[in-house]
């Protein structure tokens, strides 16, 4: 039986499942159990204020033995057909469940929610925006993911295609090696724009957040706005994000690049909280005291062997120029020496990344990255 979800009661429902389903992976990390709660919540994540969303839940005997999100984006349908979204697209996301047949059936009711909405096309796995947790685990499983990316069982991938779901879109984390130095052709451009006085890369100042973070989204919006996926960060989502984000940040690894003392370009940086959540955060989402203390210490004395670089962006009218390059690797290169010098880092992750997106994917290659994980964004007519 497949009922909708519309409670708290329902919600925490919702949301406990996902521990259970994987509490024998070693490689799942699990979130805190209050925010995720406040994820599904109308009111509690800004994604609601242009997004509409029905939560179902599988039981069997009385037992819940499934989850699916069904949602529409208001700013994902303005947005152009051409870029992935558009007129016409729904999404369903968080799908976890206990066997095939009860993935066939939430995804089928999931469907058939979107098309009483008038949706004709569905893209999935999206939990729940674009900007949270897009695509399907397909490669890497073997590792935890890092802060603020998915994970999901390998057999998921079959549930989806068997459902009759085409792949569309591919996105790539690169995972690096920072204790090395950059090829010798890309410390010469670095340095060659060290030298370039109409180049400042600044660290995030946090005496004035809210005005850098107001900096860092009119670029990303910009940046981004010609992206496949693309739909625009709110005012609301901007000052939501930056709050749940200030406790990880650190000024060193947030650069802003400036020319000619105009902010056009960054690069954010984020210690792998994902690492000490492993330990601290119980198998019901819900930390011990120790496990509070370690959360603690991480973000008060910062010492990961992991960062990850979720977000970063060039302005268009620079973009596929050598200017927008050169920042770039400056960017990472300051921040891979903090990571190193100050932090003790070792490992660094950058993206997601689009498969199309030949600029980021040529600069991945060049600091001799490696993909170490790939999602995959799913289609489907309804």
């Amino acid at each position: 039986m497949i009922t909708e979800v519309g409670d708290k009661q329902g919600r925490e429902a919702f949301v406990d499942l996902i521990y259970r389903l994987n509490a024998d992976d070693p490689n799942f990390v699990p979130q805190l159990r209050s925010e995720e709660i406040e994820r599904y919540t109308p009111g509690g994540n800004p994604y609601f204020e242009h997004a509409r969303c029905q939560l179902f839940l599988a039981r069997r005997g009385g037992a819940v033995v499934g989850r699916i999100a069904a949602h529409i984006d208001e700013l994902a349908l303005a947005q152009p057909a051409e870029q992935g979204m558009g007129p016409g697209t729904g999404f369903w996301g968080a799908l976890q469940a206990e066997d095939a047949d009860v993935a066939a059936a939430l995804i089928a009711r999931a469907e058939q929610w979107l098309r009483d909405q008038g949706m004709t096309r569905v893209l999935a796995p999206m939990t729940l925006s674009v900007w949270e947790e897009p695509g399907l685990l397909v490669k890497g499983h073997d590792h935890p993911p890092m802060v603020m990316m998915g994970h999901n069982p390998p057999h998921h991938q079959g549930w989806i295609e068997g459902a009759g779901y085409q792949g569309v879109k591919t996105l790539a984390t690169w995972d690096l090696d920072i204790t090395r130095q950059f090829p010798p052709l890309i410390q010469r451009i670095v340095q060659s724009g060290e030298k370039n006085e109409r180049i400042r890369i600044r660290d995030v100042d946090l005496k004035n957040f809210d005005r850098e973070v107001e900096i860092i989204c009119n670029i990303l919006n910009d940046a981004w706005s010609g992206n496949w996926g693309f739909v625009p960060f709110t005012q609301t989502e901007i000052a939501y994000t930056a709050k749940k984000m200030k406790p990880l940040v650190k000024p060193d690894l947030v650069r802003i690049a400036e020319y000619d003392g105009e902010p056009v370009a960054f690069m954010i940086t984020l210690p792998d909280l994902n690492q000490v959540q492993l330990k601290a955060v119980g198998p019901k989402g819900k930390p011990s005291p120790l496990g509070w203390l370690r959360l603690g210490l991480f973000l008060l004395r910062t010492r990961p062997t992991g960062m990850r670089v979720p977000l970063m962006g060039v302005l268009q009218r620079l973009q596929s120029t050598r200017m927008a390059s050169q920042l770039a690797f400056m960017m990472i290169e300051t921040i891979r020496r903090a990571s190193v010098e100050r932090y003790g880092s070792t490992r660094g992750e950058i993206g997601w990344i689009l498969d199309d997106n030949q600029g980021m994917n040529a600069i991945a290659q060049a600091i001799e990255a490696k993909v170490n994980k790939e999602y995959r964004v799913y289609a489907k007519a309804l």
